[in-house]
């Protein structure tokens, strides 16, 4: 009977020594390219942060004695077609651009987890139709059916965010299936189903968890994506509306002025490419500093 009662115990998994962690923080800031993937995002989060303490002027307010002016001292962007502050525009369309990525990859999460999680644990016919549901979604491209998904429910920026939240769904499905899939068949979750503890308990305690490296992961790569995706149906008129500023609706509007004033989309594009970097080399550098096998 004690071998019995022993090996449920022995069996539950083991708590992550601190050092563990330790060697994760330092092993992701020795990675330079990681560092500086963080200190791109910090920047432009403070900057979409500080928006209303930073920029000099209105975002808002035209005027047609400064329209499409070069950068200068006065205006270090230039000004716009209806002689608006491009560098005020830019940090408000920063706000649009980082709540866009971090809500429609909060939306992908909320959902795509949980059924990742039942489907990988449960199995049976339950995994079959979450699956060939999954399967069906990922064989349309993610921005034609975040295009699609927009158009259904109207151009706004909130519209936009839902839009690109379900499309990335099938993603952290996919990734958060086969995470468990693997996690199940562990030694402690094998230990705690033995003594009887509910399958949710199970999945809350042992199995989540354990599930979520690759999850954090997965979901700073999936912002990078999202705010390309906001940004492309912004430009095409079915994300943030006008008058309020996004990079995407900024450099459709630039488009048309590219003669006359090209500075109109260089800083826009050159915000979007800064932005998606930064999230891809942060990624990058989280998935090293997470992989178990390099701990």
């Amino acid at each position: 009977m004690s071998a019995v009662t022993s090996s449920p115990k022995a069996a539950l998994p083991p708590v992550a020594p601190r050092r563990v962690r330790s060697r994760g923080l330092a092993k992701f800031t020795r990675n330079k390219a990681a560092v500086a993937g963080a200190f791109i995002v910090g920047f432009f989060a403070l900057c979409a942060i500080l928006a209303p303490l930073i920029a000099p002027y209105d975002p808002f307010q035209t005027s047609f004695l400064t329209i499409r002016q070069a950068p200068s001292a006065a205006f270090w962007f230039g000004t716009d077609e209806l002689g608006r502050d491009i560098f005020s525009r830019m940090l408000y369309g920063a706000r649009a651009s980082l709540m866009a990525g971090v809500v429609s990859v909060g939306i992908a999460v909320a959902i795509g987890v949980p059924l990742g999680l039942v489907a990988g644990y449960f199995g049976s016919w339950t995994d079959m139709v979450i699956s060939r549901f999954t399967d069906a979604l990922l064989a349309i491209p993610f921005l034609i059916l975040a295009i699609a998904l927009a158009a259904f429910l109207g151009p706004s920026l909130t519209n936009a965010m839902i839009a690109i939240g379900l499309s990335a769904v099938p993603i952290f499905i996919r990734i958060t299936r086969a995470q468990t899939l693997s996690v199940k068949a562990e030694d402690y979750v094998e230990g705690a189903r033995a003594i009887g503890l509910p399958n949710v308990w199970i999945i809350v305690r042992y199995v989540f968890p354990n599930t979520l490296p690759p999850i954090i992961v997965q979901a700073s790569l999936t912002i990078a994506a999202a705010i390309i995706a906001e940004a492309s149906l912004s430009f095409l008129g079915l994300g943030q509306q006008p008058p309020n500023p996004s990079w995407g609706s900024m450099l459709n509007t630039a488009k048309n002025f590219m003669s006359q004033a090209p500075t109109m989309s260089v800083f826009p594009g050159a915000a979007i490419f800064l932005v998606v970097l930064g999230f891809n080399l942060l990624g990058d550098g989280l998935r090293d500093a997470l992989d178990p096998r390099e701990i």
